[in-house]
């Protein structure tokens, strides 16, 4: 058995040794082994594309279908139609620059001759703006007023829990998937003069010849077809509200008048106010439903009805009317945006801020 040699100091621990380091020790820091440094990696700069570049693409494709046949349609609306004498050439050319005389002939009704300016004869298309404006108007704000109870009515109810309801809300729906020539013939047939209307009433009513009957009729037409397409979209914003609130308002005693004031209708508006914004937009430009249950009847004629009736005489004077109707349309979706609260983003964030009810 070897014994242990006596004499020979141990090696010191790696640990606690201290000194320098030299020589061959420079990888060691007090006795302890140093990762070399490491290299520092080169960072390449990054390309940065400008945030224009990303919205570009769309600008463009708005531009191409939206300001190029706007600015077409200015550009026509300020020329003239009607054959002129060219004096330097001595022949009669079509067009020529006018300026606003076309939106002046329109607001005033005054049809051009060859000495000059007459009021616009009765049953000419001049003689029918302003009836034109009159009608559209009227359209619009009936048929968007009764599509908007109706079409709350409608979501209120396919809004509960029944069953069948999913069979409710598919039938419901059908009115607005049917196209609108067809609606139009439809409904054509129904106030017929031996139609189902006037059999059903027992009476003889000239629903497509008498004015006020005739408008009636457009307005059942289309209220039957968009009051479905209100219901969806208000039927949106009803499923948005938690149920939790309606629980804590029964619990509070409030009955079912005051949770629909105070809970429904101030929680549902942006839904309501975008609503009412998309149909009034529709409504303002209608055409198919008066145009085929109508035909050119003056007194169910609409501005785009109008505008249609000019183009086989004036492509330039249904420019200027077009241009009119853009006007038209931009005002009164800038004051329901503005002051009425169409604006659905900024109303919830106002709501989610507490600053509206």
């Amino acid at each position: 058995m070897a014994e242990p040699q006596v004499g020979i100091p141990a090696d010191p621990p790696h640990d606690t040794a201290v000194g320098t380091t030299s020589g061959s020790d420079r990888g060691h820091v007090g006795g302890r082994h140093r990762v070399p440094n490491a290299p520092i990696p080169v960072v390449k700069k990054r390309r940065t594309i400008p945030i224009w570049m990303f919205v570009a693409p769309s600008m463009i494709v708005l531009a191409v279908i939206i300001l190029y046949p706007l600015g077409r349609a200015v550009w026509m609306s300020v020329h003239g139609d009607a054959k002129t004498l060219d004096p330097e050439t001595g022949r009669f050319v079509t067009g020529g620059f006018v300026g606003i005389d076309n939106y002046t002939r329109w607001i005033t009704q005054t049809c051009g001759t060859a000495t000059g300016t007459i009021p616009c004869p009765p049953g000419t298309l001049g003689s029918q703006f302003w009836q034109s404006i009159f009608n559209t108007f009227f359209f619009t704000v009936v048929t968007v007023s009764l599509e908007t109870v109706v079409g709350f009515a409608m979501a209120l109810v396919m809004a509960k829990s029944f069953r069948g309801r999913g069979l409710l809300r598919a039938s419901v729906l059908v009115p607005w998937a049917i196209p609108t020539a067809v609606t139009a013939k439809l409904w054509f047939f129904i106030f017929a003069n031996d139609g189902i209307a006037n059999k059903l009433l027992g009476t003889d009513i000239m629903w497509t010849a008498d004015p006020w009957p005739a408008r009636f009729a457009i307005i059942v037409a289309d209220v039957w077809k968009t009051a479905p397409f209100m219901a969806l979209l208000i039927l949106a914003g009803l499923q948005m509200i938690p149920s939790d609130v309606y629980e804590a308002a029964k619990v509070d005693g409030a009955n079912a008048w005051q949770r629909f004031t105070q809970i429904t209708l101030p929680l549902v508006k942006p839904a309501l106010m975008v609503a009412i914004l998309f149909r009034t937009m529709d409504a303002l430009r209608m055409y198919d439903l008066p145009a085929i249950m109508m035909g050119s009847n003056p007194a169910t004629s609409t501005i785009s009805v109008l505008v249609v009736d000019q183009m086989r005489q004036g492509a330039n004077s249904a420019s200027a009317l077009s241009t009119i109707t853009f006007l038209i349309i931009f005002a009164c979706a800038f004051v329901l945006v503005r002051f009425l609260g169409a604006n659905a983003v900024d109303t919830q964030e106002k709501q989610r801020k507490g600053e509206v009810a």
